[in-house]
Parts: C-alpha cells; structure tokens; sequence
C-alpha cells in the first residue's frame, strides 16, 4: 500500500516537472507583451555582429591562443580552433532558426524548452542562460578595463601617471589582481589594501561601464540598438584596420608550430572561443520586439555567424602571425600586438573601437538577461512585481536594474578566465538542450508551420548535441575550478525552482483553476 502511495506520488510529481506549456499559449502570451515591436532584421545582425565580433576578437582571442591558469592554448592553431567552434555552432544555430521562427517569444532557449521538456528542464535553462549572460557580461567588463588602460596609456605624456597607471587593486578583480602582482614579482599582501583583514579590490572602470549600459537599456530597446549600430560599424572599421596594417608585420616563423599542444590545445581553443557564439542567442531573446520574427530572426542569427566565423579567421592569422602566441595578452590581444609592433598610435585607435565594441557586447548581453528574466517572470518562477514595463519607455526597468547589479556584485570576485569558463559551459548546455528539443517537438509536433526547419534532420540536431557535448566534456578534464562551480550553480538552481518555484506554478495552477470554475459558474447561471 505504502509502495503504490509513493509510485503514485511520484507519478504526479513527474507529471509537474514535466508539463510542458504549448506554443500556441506561447505565442498568445508574447502578442499580449507590453514590449516595444521595433526591430528589422538589419537591427537583428547588427545586434549579432556587435555581441559576437565584440567579444571574441577583443576579449577571448588572447586566452584561447595562450592558455589559461587551467588549460593550454592553441597557439597559431587557433584558426583550426574557430573553424571547429563554428562548425559545432552551425547545427545549434539552425535549430535555433528553427524554434525563433516558429515561437517567435521572448526567453530564447528557455522558451523553447518549456514548449517541449516541460517546466522544470525550462527553470533550469532559464538558470543556466542568467549564468551564460551575466557571467559573461563579467568577463566583457573586465576586457573593457584593459582596453580603457591600453588607450589612456596613448596620453600618458599629458596624463597624470595616477589615471594612466591606478593602483592595480581599482582596476581588477583581487584574483586578477593577486596574478598580477605574483608576475611582476610583488607581495599582494603589501599592494592590496586589506580592511578587518578583508584584502579590497575593486574593478571601478567596469562597474561604471556595467552602470552606464543599464541606464541606456531603461530607455528604450531601439534606442539602444541605434548604438549597438554606432559601435559595431566602429568595430568593423577597427578590425580592417588591425587586419590592413598588422599583414605587414606577419611573419610565418610565428606560425611555427603550428599547433604547439597538438590536439588538447585546438579543442581548447574551440572550447573557449566558442564563449564568442553566444551573440546569436540573443537575438532570439528579442522575439517580442521584432516587426517580423518569423522571417528576420532565421536570417539574423545565421548572418552573424557566417560574417562572424570570416572576421575570426582573418584576425587569427594576422595576429598569431605578428607576435609569439605565448606573448600576446589577455586582456586586450589586438591593441597590444600593434604595441609590440611600434604602432603605438594605431594600438591607441584600435583600443578606441575595442571601447565601443565591447560596449555594444555588454549592452547586448544585458539585454539579453533582462528578457529571459521577463520570460520567466512572466510564467511566474519570479515574482511578478519584478516585472513592471516603464509606461513611457516600455522597457522592463526593475528587471534591467536587477541585471546590472547582478553583474556588478560578480565583477569583485570573478576573473576573466572563470567567468569565460562558466559562460561556454552555460552556452554549450543550452545549445544542447535547444537542438534535443528540435528533435523532441518533430516528433510531438510534427504538423505544426514551421517557416524554417533544419535541414537533414534529425542528422543536423544529433551532430549538435555530440560536437557541443563532446567538447564540453573534454575540457572539464583541464578546468577544475570552473568544472566544479558549474554543477554547484545547477545544484542552487534545483534548490531554488523545488523552495520557490513549483510552490508558485502550483499556485497559479490553482489560480486559473478557480477562475475557470467561476466562470463555468457564471455561464451555467445565464443559461
């Protein structure tokens, strides 16, 4: 008796975990959002180029070629590195496509997973997706520290040394900052200030950089591509001419050996490149406020890839060619190799379209958290007051504000190395789980319009999910920390959807249960 109460029990809690909610209700809810429809496709691409460009040529480039703390580099290799990257990211790209076009709802990866694994796999990628935006917005912030410095080191003649050279405590992260000092051979305990034994450090350029993009967000979504556009068409002037003036500096001995940690640092490589890709995921978060999603997302996200894969490549050869891959930086790769060059005056440019670059990153990436946030507040896994539309600007206001902080509270303890490790592991997740759900709804929902469908299918969403997956295991065996952090983010998760939100779906159920009976009522009193 005892044993059938407990299958039975278990039968309903399954039952809840994985109920799955249409994509027609979906879709009728997104046509009730009180978001602004402004966006073309062109607005989509520029979206896309600015988040994915902005992000692996100015931020990632210089880890994935050199190695970090916890895993080697790729060295010259690095163009084998993102072609790999590229050809993983083709099949999640087409299954994304395929899902934006037919549920064209703000939430991305989390939408599509409550249409097709129910809502506790939903909770758990919407988690996984706050980690894969506001992790990596960390990471973007503190690129945008380096490359402020490699600008303001231009003016260092007419500057006083106090704004061309802070104490390293202000400007990084005290992981960052204890790295630093170990290099440059100095005691950490004697240049970080420590306050009742607490070591202070403080990454001020990034917390006002973070500061300043989610204010711009509060006003508006098409405000705020207008300078996505500004910044990715400096971007794009930036990086020819790194690409025109840096050729004349290759030099092919550089790209010897080729591959210097043979395979273990391609796959890396490609591993950590791919933190660039998560750009075309948030053009699926704009769904709500495209004019014509069904036709311009699919040609949004899959233009920023192939414009995107082009530009990586270039840049990758011209720069593992102009220097030693075990000498270019971390923090700012492309305007410190036209340093080591003598291109002093060139490295001061481009550190200028790397500002406006990874601006447009951090203003895309905010974007996108605040959209999943506003998805999942709305299917009420966070409480609905969060979820106010300034009535003027018809932007989610507290939510953006609760982005920025979030982000700001990570940028005192994360460095750009973890924060990109964390970001890839939360984007190969949810790249696998999107091309299983393709797979899933084909077969529960094989009728159903689909203004594009991934070719070969299902050859193309088993290819996904095995080069995704296949890469994302291979590099657990090298990074500890972040391999370890990631499955304790997912354990708090399950703790929080299990405390908190299964209590509110149940409460909601209810809600709409009661609503449906009073109205039943009210009809049978009529007639």
């Amino acid at each position: 008796m005892n044993n059938s109460r407990l299958l039975t029990k278990i039968k309903r809690l399954s039952k809840k975990l994985f109920k799955v909610k249409s994509p027609d209700t979906l879709i009728a809810e997104g046509k009730k959002s009180e978001l602004s429809k402004t966006l073309t496709v062109w607005d989509l691409i520029i979206l896309g180029i600015g988040a994915v460009i902005g992000t692996g040529i100015f931020t990632i480039v210089g880890i994935a070629a050199q190695g970090g703390p916890e895993g080697v580099g790729a060295g010259p290799a690095l163009i084998v590195s993102m072609i790999l990257a590229a050809i993983a990211c083709v099949f999640a790209a087409l299954c994304y496509s395929e899902f934006a076009s037919m549920i064209p709802v703000a939430g991305s990866a989390y939408t599509y997973t409550f249409a097709t694994m129910g809502e506790f796999m939903a909770w758990m990628v919407g988690w996984i997706l706050m980690l894969e935006y506001a992790i990596g917005n960390i990471t973007v912030a503190s690129a945008w520290t380096g490359y402020l410095f490699q600008f303001l080191k231009g003016f260092s003649h007419i500057l006083p040394t106090w704004v061309v050279n802070p104490p390293i405590w202000l400007i990084n992260d005290y992981r960052s900052a204890t790295i630093i000092c170990q290099r440059e051979h100095l005691d950490p305990n004697i240049v970080i200030p420590h306050f009742l034994g607490i070591p202070i450090s403080i990454n001020i350029p990034a917390i006002f950089i973070v500061i300043l993009i989610t204010y711009v967000l509060t006003k508006g979504v098409k405000e705020s591509t207008k300078l996505a556009g500004i910044m990715v068409g400096i971007n794009l002037l930036i990086i020819t001419s790194f690409i025109v003036v840096g050729m004349f500096y290759v030099k092919p001995q550089n790209w010897v050996p080729f591959a210097p940690n043979g395979a273990e640092g391609i796959f890396m490589g490609a591993f950590l490149i791919f933190f660039a890709y998560i750009g075309f995921d948030a053009i699926s978060t704009t769904a709500e406020e495209t004019k014509n999603p069904q036709r311009d997302l699919p040609i949004g996200i899959l233009g920023t890839l192939i414009i995107c894969t082009v530009l990586y490549v270039v840049v990758a050869l011209v720069l593992t060619g102009m220097m030693p891959y075990s000498q270019i930086d971390f923090q700012a790769p492309i305007a410190y190799a036209m340093r080591f060059v003598g291109q002093n005056r060139i490295a001061g440019f481009i550190s200028t379209g790397a500002l406006a670059g990874l601006t447009s990153v951090l203003l895309i990436y905010q974007l996108g958290t605040t959209r999943i946030l506003y998805a999942m507040s709305r299917d009420n896994f966070i409480p609905k007051s969060l979820r106010v539309v300034n009535k003027k600007y018809r932007t989610p206001v507290i939510l953006t504000w609760i982005a920025g902080v979030i982000v700001i509270i990570g940028t005192l303890f994360m460095d750009i190395n973890i924060s990109a490790e964390l970001c890839n592991f939360g984007t190969f997740t949810s790249f696998i789980i999107v091309c299983a759900a393709i797979l899933v709804l084909r077969k529960t929902d094989p009728d159903r319009h689909r203004p594009f469908r991934v070719p070969f299918s299902p050859l193309f969403p088993i290819l996904g999910i095995l080069t995704c997956g296949g890469l994302m295991v291979y590099s657990m065996g090298s990074l500890k920390t972040s391999s370890t952090i990631f499955p304790l983010w997912l354990l708090i998760g399950g703790l929080i959807y299990f405390t908190y939100g299964y209590k509110k779906q149940r409460e909601l159920e209810h809600k709409k249960l009661k609503m449906l009976r009073k109205g039943m009522k009210a009809k049978s009193k009529k007639q």
